[in-house]
């Protein structure tokens, strides 16, 4: 490893201990160099995640812009809204919006969709050769009733999307998620 000369290691007092700022700069300096992230890696004792933060956090402008853009649901959300409601096209949206790939948005629509899915119930309309009778009051209530609480999800799946965007945290369950033991 005749490259890395220098700081190899500060001690710190923990895994969870914050490196020291030399140590995290002349990662920076080493990364700009052109020195492989492995040999960074192995030499600093660091995990290719963290040197990917310190990029994104304390990295030159020059290298962020090259760094992938991460978007928030609500962000998503009101891309795919834009797309489908016809007001931009795919391509107007990565050009707008910095996505690189089309792929990207393409899954994005993706997902909605299957979100979608899962709200729409499909009532068939039943055929007769008779004239088509009102639906009774019964109906019409539980079909205004379903209509609400449709609308309801869908304000609570914006409101989770806001909180887990602000408070930086995940509320929805993911799946295979294991259960606390209490």
């Amino acid at each position: 490893m005749e490259e890395l000369k220098g700081i190899s290691s500060i001690p710190r007092n923990s895994k969870r201990a914050h490196f020291d700022k030399r140590v995290v700069s002349e990662v920076l300096e080493q990364v700009y160099a052109g020195v492989s992230r492995k040999k960074i890696m192995r030499f600093y004792n660091v995990s290719d995640s963290t040197i990917t933060r310190w990029l994104r956090d304390f990295g030159s402008d020059d290298y962020r812009q090259n760094l992938p853009k991460t978007y928030s649901q609500i962000q998503k959300r009101s891309i795919v809204t834009a797309i489908e409601e016809g007001r931009i096209s795919i391509p107007e949206a990565q050009i707008s919006y910095g996505i690189r790939s089309a792929q990207t948005i393409r899954g994005w629509i993706a997902g909605f969709e299957s979100e979608k899915a899962e709200l729409c119930v499909s009532t068939p309309e039943i055929m007769s050769n008779k004239k088509t009778e009102k639906p009774s009051e019964d109906i019409v209530a539980l079909r205004k009733q379903l209509e609400e609480a449709q609308m309801k999800i869908r304000a609570l799946n914006i409101m989770i999307d806001i909180a887990e965007d602000q408070l930086k945290i995940d509320i929805r369950k993911k799946s295979g998620a294991r259960q606390s033991g209490k």
